[in-house]
């Protein structure tokens, strides 16, 4: 069993779950990650296996068919899965989002409504936040969801989508006119439901086609387009409008947990990938594991695996015990993902010349790390939500 990225106190149930998703990972994933992603193809059999696996309903409470499993046993799922193969745990990881707002937003009829069929994948999630021009700046958003009669219009353009083709279920994010000071308490989120697939997937709706991306290839990503989109009050989740601003927002938290440990599991395979060529590569008479630069070098790269691990599996215990997590969760994801480019980019110089190659795997992984530094917030949005806070905490009496 290798040391690192141990979580120590994990429950018989636990550490069954995270056998079986290592397997998978193993058996499933590992063999045929590197020709899939290069062939920008979406995963369907690996989905599959995971549907069977209870990986879409790993959080779901049991009265909605789920496993009804912690935040920390999915985090430590999504970290094997992402050592597997990045983007397929960007698959689980919206959907799961989606899933978290309804079980703590929702109402009592759309927990009943959807989370039964998320929990066995047959329902899927795409979480919608992002604009064209927007950024970080989410108070920014301007589409727009306008009363008329009984229900709402929405009109505007949403940006970067994942399962944007994939999923029957959007969470979205819409101004409305609550009249309220604030902007951020003057949008709403809708569940818009829409067939799978691009085009015209909802009246109203057109899911134009997959982003071309430099890596997180083989998961759609998309853009999604308003015009006219009908929609009953109803599918405001949680019933009442104005609160959308602060549902997004505590799916954004968890979401950065499941981002730090996306980035855990690739520095772990990239560490994984690096001390196993560094034991078969000779130079000057021996491995160049034996030579100090080398050696060095991999026990940096062992140091930040772990650290980045610890912060992780921290942050996601902090949300289990019901404390806020904010500056935890940004902690975590900004150390998880500087770390994991550093780890990447450590194991790729170890692999020299061939570490260039597509026919190796770290070639993918040096693609792949680079979104860990923007996804669910750049390291720049971490820093200021942690130093706000420490601020606060440390002011001066």
């Amino acid at each position: 069993m290798p040391r690192l990225c141990q979580t120590e106190g994990l429950s018989e149930d636990q550490t069954e779950i995270l056998k079986a998703v290592r397997q998978f990972v193993d058996e499933k994933i590992i063999p045929v990650a590197t020709e899939l992603e290069h062939k920008d193809e979406y995963p369907t059999e690996i989905v599959e296996g995971l549907k069977e696996l209870g990986i879409f309903g790993l959080m779901i409470p049991e009265e909605y068919d789920g496993l009804g499993e912690s935040l920390l046993t999915y985090a430590l799922c999504v970290e094997e899965i992402a050592r597997g193969w990045m983007s397929v745990s960007g698959v689980i990881n919206t959907h799961f989002i989606v899933a978290y707002m309804l079980m703590h937003h929702g109402t009592d009829e759309q927990k009943q409504k959807y989370l039964p069929r998320m929990a066995t994948g047959e329902v899927r999630g795409a979480f919608s936040m992002s604009e064209p021009g927007l950024g970080s700046d989410v108070a920014a958003i301007s589409t727009k969801a306008t009363r008329e009669g009984d229900g709402y219009v929405i009109n505007g353009q949403k940006m970067w989508l994942t399962n944007g083709g994939s999923s029957t279920l959007i969470a979205v994010l819409t101004k409305t006119d609550e009249g309220a000071e604030t902007p951020y308490k003057n949008m709403t989120t809708f569940l818009v439901e829409k067939e799978p697939g691009f085009g015209e997937t909802a009246p109203g709706l057109t899911i134009p086609g997959k982003i071309d991306k430099m890596g997180y290839k083989g998961v759609d990503t998309t853009e999604a387009i308003f015009e006219n989109h009908r929609i009953g009050a109803d599918q405001v989740l949680g019933g009442e409008p104005g609160k959308g601003f602060y549902q997004m927002m505590d799916g954004v938290e968890v979401g950065r947990v499941n981002v730090a440990a996306r980035a855990c599991g690739i520095a772990n395979r990239a560490f994984e990938l690096g001390i196993a060529y560094a034991q078969q590569r000779e130079t000057f008479g021996k491995p160049i594991a034996e030579h100090q630069a080398v050696l060095f070098r991999l026990a940096e790269m062992a140091t930040k695996v772990e650290t980045a691990h610890t912060m992780m599996v921290k942050a996601a215990r902090l949300k289990d015990s019901g404390q806020r997590m904010d500056v935890e969760a940004g902690m975590a994801k900004m150390v998880a993902s500087e770390y994991c480019n550093e780890v990447v980019e450590a194991s790729f110089r170890i692999h020299g010349g061939y570490g260039y190659s597509k026919e190796y795997e770290i070639e993918r992984l040096y693609r792949e790390a680079a979104f860990m530094l923007i996804g669910e917030g750049t390291s720049d949005i971490q820093k200021m939500i942690i130093g706000r806070s420490v601020l606060k905490d440390y002011k001066l009496r």
